[in-house]
C-alpha cells in the first residue's frame, strides 16, 4: 500500500521528534511518518474523533509511543490499542525516558511489543533510532492486517 503510514510517532517533545525524524531520514528508513503530539491526537488518527467508525482511519506498520504525554498518557493509548480487536496486532514500541520498573511491567502487561529507554547521548540516540527503524520496518515480518 503506497500511502500506508509506516510509523505513527506519538511524542510531545519537539527535540526528540526532530532527532528521530533526522535519524530515520539520514538512514532512508521511513517515507511516511506521522507525528502525534499527544495521546488524544494519536487515538483520533487511528480511531477517528468519535470511535464509532467500523473502519480505522489510519493503520501504521508500527507505533512509537512515549509514556509521558499530555491529555491522554501513553499507558492509556496502549490500553486502548491493545484492547481493540481492530488494532491489537499493530506493533507498539514504547520509546520513553522512564526506567521505572512499574512502567515496564505495566506496558508489557498491556501487550507492548518492545520497551526502549531513550538514550540521552545524541549519537547513541541516532543509532538506537536507526536500529529500531531497521528492525521494525525492514526485518520484522508483520501479518497482513489490512
Amino acid at each position: 500500500m503506497a500511502n500506508q503510514i509506516e510509523i505513527l510517532y506519538v511524542e510531545d517533545n519537539p527535540n526528540d521528534v526532530e532527532l528521530t525524524l533526522h535519524a530515520f531520514k539520514k538512514n532512508h528508513l521511513a517515507n511516511n511518518i506521522i507525528v502525534a503530539r499527544d495521546g488524544v491526537e494519536a487515538l483520533e488518527l487511528i480511531f477517528g474523533k468519535d470511535d464509532s467508525s467500523e473502519n480505522l482511519l489510519q493503520f501504521p506498520r508500527v507505533i512509537l509511543l512515549d509514556l509521558k504525554l499530555p491529555k491522554v498518557d501513553g499507558l492509556e493509548v496502549l490500553r486502548k490499542l491493545k484492547s481493540d480487536l481492530r488494532t491489537h496486532m499493530i506493533p507498539v514500541v514504547v520509546l520513553t525516558s522512564s526506567r521505572e520498573e512499574k512502567d515496564i511491567i505495566e506496558t508489557y502487561r498491556l501487550g507492548v511489543n518492545s520497551y526502549i529507554v531513550k538514550p540521552v547521548d545524541f549519537e547513541k540516540f541516532v543509532e538506537a533510532m536507526k536500529t529500531l527503524g531497521m528492525y521494525w520496518l525492514l526485518l520484522n515480518q508483520p501479518p497482513n492486517l489490512i
